[in-house]
């Protein structure tokens, strides 16, 4: 009987093996039939009366990340990656290029995606709009994100059946506060500011009134901005527009539920039209393909290999690093912030002498205080170098992520950027009672009072939580003293703004938090001022990607993959999952060596 069994799983092991190698084979040749053609494949070419087609995927990211090459395909059911400076360098470039005659918008894919970001690409969008030609934009139907996007276009279409989708700005927190009771867990929390709300979630059972005013105020700030660009692309009054979103059954009611009808009278859209109509409309406008059967154009990809094939090289460059996801110590891969991968970037750029400065992009709602000053040691490093550091600010740049813009000699913001909340603190979970209502018992001996005093199987004694909250206010006095030297400020100037409120970056302009208004086109502009260049390339480092990465990155890119197919899944449950999901991810990346966090309990609208 033995035997037959092992006959079976030798026959199994054996037909898995031969799945095994069959799959590493074929990926293998697809990898070497990429290389082939990434090399040796013609210049891309640019047509006269081209349409450049702009389909964001996925989410719009500041740097893709590569941990897992099949999430760039959609396989595993999460979306693409879009990078938005890659975006930016396509719309810029066609704005001065006679060869392109439109700019399309195609919607559909474009998953996550900050409204601060996208109203950086609706900026460059409108740039090329002043030209004169014509921006034109379609959606099966439109999220809020998505509409937001298509609104900076003439002619805004639609699928007959869909539907636009604008319901403002939210943010609602779990708090576990009657959950940890409930099983004895103590939370004992060490922070300074009342508006510092990263703990509230473990201390609480609703939100603090510091942190309603707060997260009020800031939602607000961002919603009047988007509110004021829709109305001017759409030429409808604010009030119209707030018609449509607060009393938006009363505008299905009028229309018998059909929300397409309710988006066109409302203004939002200009008419409807199914693919095949729409594909027929552009033929008819812009002239066909060679093959006759789809309009004369050219895909946002092929466009930037072009601009990219015919660039000049310089022999200056001003190098971008983008610090992108939460702070943490150590090496990190991409999408995390690592103190010692994001000092090595920023030293190296320090030490090559065709860099002349350096300007960081800020995604970041902050993490290990450690981590966040040694990365702003190393930017103070390359100002003594005599090489300039310009900060600009994404869609977060709040705490730890404030922290480093403190080091730059200039910080750009985005008027909806999501920034301050500096402020410290530090968690500590006891599980002294839980243990006990289960029958086990922590005993032993130790040599000195901090010994073994943060076991969390223990009652913390309070001369440890005593000394714990001292070292916090310490590091709260340091902060203030990092941004009021950095900002040239007095320490009780910036006390006033801080106390870990978050504001948007029209208002930190305002306060004195950053410099000036702008997206990373500015930014650069600036560095390159600083540093006294007139011909100068970008440089982007990748962070941590390893060079099979970057082949695969690189294959992928060329075979138009990347980012191309999307899946969505908007059901309830599979949201509260990936939320939790999320939530212990960042957790488990929680590893100052101190224990101590310049975090924001913030995501960007």
């Amino acid at each position: 009987m033995f035997r037959f069994f092992g006959r079976v799983l030798r026959a199994l092991w054996r037909f898995v093996d031969l799945i095994r190698r069959t799959v590493v084979n074929l990926a293998l040749l697809a990898v070497i039939v990429g290389l082939v053609a990434v090399f040796f494949h013609p210049e891309p070419d640019v047509p006269d009366g081209a349409v450049l087609v702009l389909r964001p995927a996925g989410a719009l990211v500041e740097q893709a990340m590569l941990d897992d090459p099949l999430a760039l395909l959609g396989v595993d059911g999460k979306g693409g990656q879009t990078v938005l400076h890659d975006l930016l360098e396509i719309v810029r470039a066609a704005r001065d290029d006679s060869r392109v005659a439109a700019l399309v918008l195609e919607t559909d894919d474009l998953e996550a995606a900050s409204l601060s970001k996208l109203a950086e690409l609706r900026a460059a969008i409108a740039e090329f709009k002043a030209t004169g030609r014509p921006v034109l934009a379609r959606g099966d139907r439109y999220t809020q994100g998505q509409y937001y996007l298509a609104s900076i276009a003439d002619d805004v279409q639609m699928a007959p059946d869909g539907f636009v989708l604008l319901s403002g700005l939210s943010r609602y927190t779990s708090y576990f506060r009657g959950a940890l009771d409930t099983l004895g867990v103590k939370v004992h929390v060490f922070r300074v500011g009342e508006y510092k709300s990263f703990s509230e979630p473990f201390t609480r059972s609703d939100m603090s009134d510091e942190d309603r005013s707060a997260t009020r105020d800031l939602l607000e700030g961002v919603w009047q901005h988007v509110r004021k660009d829709l109305a001017a692309a759409r030429k409808l009054t604010p009030e119209t527009l707030d018609g449509y979103i607060v009393h938006y059954r009363d505008a299905l009611a009028a229309t018998a539920g059909d929300t397409a009808e309710a988006a066109r009278r409302a203004g939002l859209i200009d008419r409807f039209s199914t693919r095949d109509e729409w594909r027929a409309q552009l033929i008819e406008r812009f002239g066909a393909d060679g093959a006759g059967k789809d309009f004369l154009r050219i895909d946002a990809d092929t466009y930037l290999a072009a601009l990219r094939a015919a660039r000049k090289p310089s022999s200056d460059h001003i190098a971008v690093l983008v610090a992108q996801g939460a702070i943490t110590d150590g090496e990190q891969p991409p999408g995390v912030v690592g103190g010692e991968t994001f000092s090595r970037l920023i030293r190296e750029a320090r030490e090559d002498d065709t860099v002349k400065a350096l300007v960081i992009r800020i995604d970041s709602p902050g993490g290990s205080a450690w981590a966040s000053e040694q990365i702003r040691h190393e930017l103070e490093l390359m100002r003594k170098a005599g090489k300039p550091v310009v900060a600009s600010m994404s869609s977060v740049a709040a705490s730890g992520g404030y922290w480093i813009a403190a080091g730059a000699d200039e910080i750009w913001a985005s008027p909806t950027t999501v920034t301050g909340s500096i402020g410290i603190f530090a968690l500590f979970p006891e599980f002294a009672e839980p243990l006990r209502r289960i029958g086990v018992t922590v005993d032993g001996v130790a040599t000195g009072p901090l010994a073994g005093a943060l076991d969390p199987r223990r009652p913390l004694d309070p001369d440890v939580a005593d000394a714990m909250q001292l070292g916090i206010e310490h590091g709260y006095r340091r902060f203030l003293q990092i941004v009021a030297e950095g900002r040239g400020m007095k320490t009780d100037e910036v006390n006033q703004v801080a106390r870990g409120r978050v504001w948007t970056g029209e208002a930190a302009l305002g306060l004195g938090l950053v410099d000036a208004l702008g997206g990373i086109d500015p930014a650069v502009k600036a560095a390159a001022k600083r540093a006294g260049l007139e011909d100068y390339a970008l440089l982007w480092p990748a962070v941590g990607l390893s060079p099979r990465q970057m082949l695969v990155q690189r294959f992928l890119s060329f075979s138009g993959l990347a980012g191309g197919v999307t899946h969505s899944s908007t059901a309830p449950v599979a949201q509260l999952l990936s939320r939790l999901e999320a939530d212990a991810r960042a957790l488990l990346n929680w590893n100052d060596p101190q224990h101590i966090y310049a975090h924001c309990l913030c995501e960007a609208p």
